[in-house]
C-alpha cells in the first residue's frame, strides 16, 4: 500500500522548516535538496518510495523554501550543519540508523555531516555534490542573460513575469533537456523566486556560500559506505569532481547516469530511486 505524504512544519536546531514526510519502513532517508531549491525538488522520488513504503524526511534547509532564514553572523555551512544534526538526530530517536542523502548543496552538507562519526548514519548519497573543482555554478547562474536583464529592470516586475524568467533560466541551467522537464516542476522551484528581490536574496547567499565551500571536507574521517551519483551532463557541478571521492574514500560507489543534468531526482526519478532502494537496503543487510 502506498503511504501518504504529510506536510508540515518542524523545528531543528533552532530553525523552523517545513517537512515532507513519509512513513514506512526503515531505514529511513533524509533528504536534502540544493542552493536555491527546497524539498519539493524530492516529491518525484518521495511518490516512488511511498510506493515502495520507505520510510523518508525531506526539508527546507535554513534560508531556503519555506524555513527560517539564516542568520546573517554565522556562516552558511554551519549553520546548515547544526540543523542536519538536529534532522538526524530527530529521526534517529524514532527510528534508528539514518541514510542520508543530498543534491548539489544538500550533497555537500550531507558529506560534511558523515564526517561526525557520533552520527547514526549507515549510508551516505551524495548527488552531484558542490564543493569539488570550485563550482562554475555562481557565475553560470549570475551570468545567464535571462537572470541579467531580470536583475536590471529598472521598474519592479509582476509575479508571473519574474517566475517565468527564473523557470526558463532553471530549465536550460539544471537539466540535460529543458523542454523535457514538467511544468509542476519547474512551478515548485520557482514558488519561492515570486519577486526580483527573492532573486537577489538567494544570490546573496550564493555569494557567502562561494569562500566557504574552498577546502570545505575531510573526507578521510567518513566510515559510512557512499554512492555517489552524479549526471554526465550536469553544467552546474562537473562530474569531474567525483575523482576527488573516489580517491578519497575507500569502497565508494559510483553512478554516473547517461543524460542527466543537475538533478537527477527529477530528470530520472525510477532510475535514482533505484539506485538509493538498492544501496538503503544494501547497507541495512550489512548491519543486522
Amino acid at each position: 500500500m502506498q503511504q501518504p505524504l504529510f506536510e508540515h512544519r518542524l523545528t531543528l536546531a533552532g530553525y523552523v522548516t517545513r517537512a515532507l514526510e513519509l512513513e514506512g519502513d526503515g531505514p529511513p532517508v533524509l533528504l536534502l535538496h540544493g542552493y536555491a531549491d527546497s524539498a519539493d525538488t524530492w516529491r518525484l522520488a518521495l511518490d516512488l518510495l511511498a510506493r515502495r513504503g520507505r520510510r523518508a524526511l525531506a526539508v527546507d534547509l535554513p534560508g531556503f523554501g519555506a524555513a527560517t532564514p539564516l542568520r546573517g553572523d554565522q556562516p552558511v555551512l554551519a549553520q546548515h550543519d547544526r540543523f542536519v544534526r538536529a534532522a538526524v538526530e530527530h529521526l534517529a530517536a524514532e527510528d534508528g540508523s539514518i541514510v542520508l542523502c543530498g543534491n548539489s548543496l544538500g550533497g555537500c552538507v550531507a558529506l560534511r555531516a558523515a564526517q561526525d562519526p557520533e552520527l547514526p548514519l549507515i549510508g551516505v548519497v551524495p548527488v552531484a555534490p558542490a564543493g569539488f573543482d570550485m563550482p562554475a555554478w555562481f557565475r553560470i547562474i549570475e551570468g545567464d542573460r535571462l537572470v541579467q536583464a531580470l536583475l536590471a529592470s529598472p521598474v519592479p516586475l509582476p509575479e508571473p513575469l519574474v517566475r517565468g524568467v527564473v523557470g526558463e533560466a532553471y530549465r536550460r541551467l539544471a537539466f540535460a533537456r529543458p523542454r523535457g522537464v514538467a511544468g509542476e516542476v519547474v512551478a515548485a522551484f520557482t514558488a519561492y523566486h515570486r519577486t526580483r528581490e527573492a532573486v537577489i536574496a538567494h544570490l546573496a547567499t550564493g555569494r557567502r556560500l562561494l569562500p566557504e565551500l574552498r577546502d570545505c571536507f575531510q573526507l578521510d574521517r567518513i566510515e559510512a559506505p557512499v554512492l555517489l551519483v552524479w549526471g554526465d551532463r550536469d553544467r552546474m557541478v562537473t562530474h569531474r569532481g567525483a575523482r576527488h571521492l573516489v580517491d578519497a574514500i575507500p569502497g565508494l560507489a559510483y553512478e554516473l547516469l547517461e543524460g542527466v543534468g543537475h538533478c537527477p531526482q527529477l530528470e530520472a526519478p525510477e532510475r535514482f530511486v533505484g539506485l538509493l532502494e538498492d544501496f538503503a537496503a544494501g547497507v541495512s543487510s550489512t548491519r543486522r
